[in-house]
């Protein structure tokens, strides 16, 4: 009986230390961490919202919110009947469905090479060499683009050795557009990876292993293995990528486009840019509306495909 005692003594204490934590006392110093961006967001995107009424009045600075006449959706029949509106949003949409499809596939692809070679000098010197554009800004990346691809550029300099003809890149709309999605391409596409690296380094080996003793190789082992576990991944950053259909990047577009290409590069934010600058604050507010409904519904959609197709979910 005493030992039965002594034991049930010792035991207790030892069942109290294995109590189970709270998971918000586990996870307390990472929410911590995330307070400042929060409140970030707070002050700097919601705040400002109530000023979205201006869309719908005539909105005089003097008068204020309040003091503004209403006009309902007047604002909204003016931007989608003005000359060249509809074209403009068609542009922004096929600009920014191209750099989505390609600034997800291309990273994936380049991830999938850059994880094969063996050799980890190797392995960092590409990636410091592909990270590089990332951090240039258009303003340097346009004027050299405006060099390069010109008539007297390095670019069709080549062409006219090889006996082709010279090519407006940044003078022909279609050229444009095709300019505008490789240069975006090539200066994002090795930071883009970089997700794609870090999901591939947390796959587990032992899959790896498990498929080479069934006679499975490399290509095998990325086709059914690497490919459909990174697909969670692949659907987080293509539904974030679906806020930004209606921007198609306005440094870059404003950066590159001139009056030859108006037709087929003109985007949302140049088109505003271009015709609000006289303080027409109620278009201006219209269009920053529409775009956030757009993405806010195509955001939506995103993570709903995703939760059904891949199990992703953030909640």
């Amino acid at each position: 009986m005493k030992n039965t005692a002594i034991i049930s003594s010792t035991v207790a204490p030892a069942r109290r230390k294995t109590k189970k934590l709270s998971p918000l006392r586990k996870t307390w110093r990472l929410h911590l961490m995330l307070l400042p961006a929060v409140l970030a967001a707070l002050v700097f995107k919601y705040a400002p919202m109530p000023g979205i009424v201006m869309a719908f009045q005539d909105f005089k600075p003097w008068l204020g919110i309040d003091g503004s006449a209403w006009v309902g959706w007047d604002n909204f029949e003016l931007i989608f009947t003005m000359h060249g509106s509809v074209q403009v949003i068609w542009n922004t949409l096929i600009i920014s469905v191209l750099k989505i499809l390609f600034g997800l596939a291309v990273p994936v692809a380049f991830a999938l090479l850059l994880n094969e070679v063996r050799s980890m000098g190797l392995k960092r010197s590409i990636q410091t060499f592909v990270y590089l554009p990332h951090f240039m800004s258009w303003v340097i990346l346009g004027g050299i683009l405006l060099d390069v691809l010109s008539l007297e550029g390095i670019v069709n300099r080549l062409l006219t050795w090889l006996n082709l003809q010279p090519v407006l890149f940044l003078g022909d709309g279609s050229w444009f557009r095709a300019t505008v999605i490789v240069s975006d391409l090539w200066k994002e596409f090795g930071f883009s990876a970089i997700v794609f690296l870090a999901a591939l380094s947390g796959i587990n080996p032992e899959l790896y292993e498990a498929s080479e003793i069934d006679g499975a190789g490399r290509w095998k082992q990325t086709i059914y293995i690497t490919i459909p576990s990174l697909l969670p991944i692949m659907a987080v950053v293509f539904t974030l990528s679906l806020g930004s259909m209606l921007s198609a990047n306005f440094d870059q577009i404003y950066n590159l486009i001139n009056p030859l290409v108006l037709e087929k590069g003109d985007i949302i934010d140049t088109f505003v840019f271009r015709n609000f600058q006289d303080g027409q604050y109620s278009l201006a507010a219209a269009v920053g509306l529409f775009k956030s409904a757009v993405g806010f519904i195509l955001i939506s959609a995103g993570y709903y495909c995703a939760y059904k197709w891949t199990n992703y979910r953030v909640f």
